[in-house]
């Protein structure tokens, strides 16, 4: 990564034109040298685009650590409800250094969205539904499935 960055950076002060010593006059009679046009000294604007170029880095470093999270949400949700796996997340988690893991906030939302369905499905959770219910309710629903089932019965069976 050191390698990298100090390639990036020479590449840099090579374009800017720092390799000859000489500077040029461009047809106005003024200096094609970027740090005088900048107002800056040779020096000061190196250290300029050092910052730039390193400042650029952290935020790609960031965002591929944020598309990286997202894809790994991605990931569990898809193994949660069994869908299909992507590719494109894998790659987006790999590019990241595989040390990816859910953010916290999200993490404790799936976690209580996970305890939540694991009572649900417990008898208890059931049971626990069944209490909260009003028995006129319960009531009515079957008289509606029932009165449902009749009418499909009446209609498929003439005889009724």
């Amino acid at each position: 990564m050191a390698f990298f960055v100090k390639s990036m950076i020479s590449n840099q002060v090579k374009n800017l034109g720092f390799g000859g010593g000489a500077e040029e006059k461009n047809e106005e009679g003024g200096t094609s040298d970027p740090a005088a046009a900048q107002g800056m000294t040779r020096e000061e604007y190196e250290e300029f685009q050092k910052q730039m170029i390193e400042e650029k880095m952290e935020r790609d470093a960031s965002f591929t650590q944020k598309k990286a999270e997202r894809a790994c949400l991605r990931v569990h949700l898809r193994e949660k409800y069994r869908l299909p796996k992507s590719e494109t997340d894998e790659t987006q988690i790999q590019m990241a250094g595989d040390d990816v893991d859910l953010p916290e906030d999200l993490r404790k939302m799936v976690d209580e969205d996970q305890e939540e369905e694991e009572d649900k499905d417990s008898i208890l959770g059931q049971l626990q539904n069944l209490q909260n219910m009003d028995l006129d309710t319960i009531k009515e629903k079957a008289q509606a499935t029932f009165m449902e089932i009749r009418q499909s019965a009446e209609q498929k069976c003439s005889v009724m």
